[in-house]
């Protein structure tokens, strides 16, 4: 298994400052998302998208980092807000291009604001814009996941699950850390590996969904032999994040945790058969 970092954790770096900063911790793999680091508008214009991808790419190989990971949010795919949803839809087609050009593999998209879970009009306008983008985006074979995430309209399994059971050719991004911070069982959380394509991590607790290392509760032992078992030969990004007080995110030292959880994920790596 190989690992990435994800540009997140430098919001508040310039995009090679970004990503000089993850090459020299000895990452080869990077995520990048939606936010200072991604115009959405800019890779999408047909005017703009190839002075975006050379920008880019120019970026990638002067610091020896490939992509292993598009995180476009789109929230707005379960409003009800025709207007919104359209435009977060076609957002997603318009960006396709750039996406192919890139040769990124795969996308992670939100599964939605939150709707109450009863609101059966709210899943409708999820599931068909999720049919309608997954869709567009296996003709030029690039997967799609979702992540199921706190506030979106897949906070569990249960939830994620019956998403995927709609949308066919759905996959999973796995933050293990939103599982946790939810205090969702390990047996419910892991029957999410057989759908998951790429995984995200970070040290969190119940009810603290980032936390300085020490003060986790995640085992990251128990968390490869897991992925092992399933078979699962992504890649594992780790995901530091600056959106302090979110469901009790901690602030911490990005480059002093994104080195203890490498450091953690190779040595369990190693020694788990």
């Amino acid at each position: 298994m190989l690992f990435s970092c994800h540009t997140w954790a430098f919001n508040d770096l310039t995009l090679p400052e970004a990503l000089g900063t993850i090459a020299r911790m000895g990452f080869r793999y990077v995520d990048i998302g939606t936010g200072p680091h991604l115009n959405l508008t800019r890779a999408a214009n047909p005017a703009t998208r190839a002075e975006a991808i050379a920008e880019l790419q120019g970026d990638l190989t002067l610091f020896n980092l490939h992509i292993a990971d598009l995180y476009l949010m789109l929230p707005r795919i379960s409003v009800d807000d025709e207007p919104k949803r359209a435009a977060d839809i076609q957002l997603f087609k318009a960006l396709l291009p750039f996406v192919k050009l890139l040769g990124v593999a795969g996308i992670t998209l939100s599964p939605g604001l939150i709707h109450p879970d009863d609101d059966a009009e709210a899943q409708k306008r999820t599931i068909e814009a999720l049919q309608e983008m997954v869709s567009v985006a296996q003709k030029i074979d690039v997967a799609v996941s979702i992540e199921p995430h706190l506030d979106s309209m897949a906070q569990t399994p249960a939830q994620a699950m019956r998403l995927l059971d709609a949308v066919p050719g759905l996959k999973i991004t796995l933050d293990i850390a939103h599982m946790v911070c939810q205090k969702i069982k390990p047996k419910d959380m892991w029957t999410l590996l057989p759908h998951t394509r790429h995984v995200q991590i970070r040290q969190a607790k119940h009810k603290r969904l980032q936390t300085p290392f020490d003060k986790g509760s995640i085992d990251v032992n128990e968390v490869m032999q897991e992925l092992k078992m399933a078979g699962y030969t992504g890649v594992i990004c780790v995901e530091y994040m600056q959106t302090v007080n979110w469901h009790g995110m901690m602030p911490v030292s990005s480059i002093t945790e994104c080195i203890h959880m490498r450091d953690a994920l190779k040595q369990a790596r190693d020694k788990t058969p």
